[in-house]
C-alpha cells in the first residue's frame, strides 16, 4: 500500500511539474521591467553654426524629450559636454551669448595650427568642474579623428576638456591634440554626424542634428574662412552617408551663417529652435510607437 501511494505521488508530481515551470516563467516575465528603447542625441560638426544645437536642446527640453546618451562631434561635442554635465539648455544659452573668442581661442605663432586649444580645454573643464567623461550626468561621447591612421575615435572616458578639444581641433586652425602618444584632430574629418557610433553604443533611436547640409554660398574672405568653408563642404558630403541611418534628422537652416560668424550665435540658436519645432511631431510619434512596441512585446511574453 505504501509503495502504491509513493508511486501515485511520483506520477502526480510529474504531471504537475510543467505547470509549476510555466507559472514560474510567467511570474518572472511579469516581474521584469519593460525595456524602453535607448535614445541617442547626435550633435554634428559645424564650427560657429554649432550654436544651433542650443536651440534644439531648448525645444527638446521644454517638450520633455529625454535622451539616454549624447554623442558630439566638434561644435557638437562642445555643447553636448555641457548639457551632459547637467546644465539646462537655457543656462547654456546664457553662457553662449556671453562667450568671447578670448575665452576659448589662444592664438599663437602658426605651427600646425595657430590656435593652441588649451584655453578651450580649460574652459570646458572649469564649467564641468573637471568631471571626467565617464561620470557625466548623461552618458556623453566626444568624436575625434586619429590623424595618423584616419580612424574615428570615440572618447567615453578620461578628461572631458581634452576630449572636446581634440574633437574641435579643426585642421589648419587648431593644433592637433596628443593623447597617449596619438595625435587627434576634429572628428568631422571622418564623422561629422556620428550616427554609426551611436548605434555601436547601443542606441535604438537616433535623433541627429545636422548643421552641415545648408552650405554657405558666399565667397570666403581670408584664410580662416576659406579653410572653414572647405571643411563645411566636406562635412556636408560625408554627413549624407550616415544620416540615412538616423530615425529623425533635425536640420537648422544656418546656410547664411558662416562657420566663423561668431557674432551670429543668436541667429543660429533661433534656427535650431525652429528646426526642432518642425521635427517634434516625428520625434513624438517615433517615441510613442517604439515604447508601445516595447510594452506589447513584454505583455506577449507575460501572457
Amino acid at each position: 500500500m505504501i509503495g502504491a501511494a509513493k508511486h501515485k505521488a511520483f506520477i502526480f508530481g510529474l504531471l504537475l511539474l510543467p505547470a509549476l515551470v510555466l507559472s514560474a516563467c510567467v511570474q518572472s516575465a511579469i516581474q521584469q521591467p519593460l525595456q524602453q528603447p535607448k535614445v541617442a542625441l547626435v550633435l554634428g560638426a559645424g564650427a560657429s553654426r554649432g550654436f544651433a544645437h542650443i536651440g534644439v536642446l531648448k525645444i527638446l527640453e521644454s517638450n520633455r524629450v529625454t535622451v539616454d546618451m549624447i554623442i558630439g562631434t566638434s561644435a557638437g561635442s562642445f555643447v553636448g559636454s555641457l548639457y551632459a554635465y547637467g546644465y539646462n539648455a537655457f543656462q547654456i544659452q546664457k553662457m553662449a551669448l556671453s562667450l568671447e573668442k578670448a575665452n576659448i581661442a589662444d592664438f599663437t605663432v602658426p605651427d600646425n595650427g595657430f590656435i593652441k586649444g588649451e584655453r578651450l580645454e580649460e574652459y570646458i573643464n572649469t564649467l564641468t568642474q573637471n568631471t571626467p567623461l565617464e561620470k557625466m550626468k548623461t552618458p556623453f561621447y566626444a568624436v575625434a579623428t586619429n590623424i595618423q591612421n584616419g580612424q574615428e575615435v570615440v572618447f567615453g572616458r578620461g578628461n572631458t576638456g581634452t576630449a572636446v578639444r581634440a574633437s574641435c581641433a579643426i585642421p589648419g586652425i587648431f593644433r592637433p591634440v596628443v593623447i597617449d602618444n596619438r595625435m587627434y584632430v576634429d572628428g568631422g574629418v571622418v564623422s561629422p554626424v556620428a550616427i554609426d557610433a551611436a548605434r555601436r553604443l547601443g542606441a535604438d533611436i537616433v535623433i541627429a542634428v545636422d548643421i552641415s547640409a545648408d552650405i554657405d554660398t558666399r565667397q570666403p574672405e581670408g584664410t580662416v574662412e576659406t579653410i572653414l568653408q572647405a571643411i563645411g563642404i566636406m562635412h556636408s558630403k560625408l554627413s549624407a552617408i550616415q544620416l540615412a541611418k538616423a530615425n529623425v534628422v533635425i536640420r537648422p537652416r544656418v546656410g547664411r551663417i558662416g562657420a566663423s560668424d561668431f557674432d551670429k550665435r543668436h541667429e543660429a540658436i533661433i534656427e535650431g529652435e525652429k528646426a526642432a519645432i518642425e521635427a517634434l511631431p516625428a520625434i513624438h510619434d517615433l517615441l510613442v510607437k517604439r515604447r508601445a512596441a516595447a510594452g506589447q512585446s513584454a505583455d506577449s511574453v507575460s501572457r
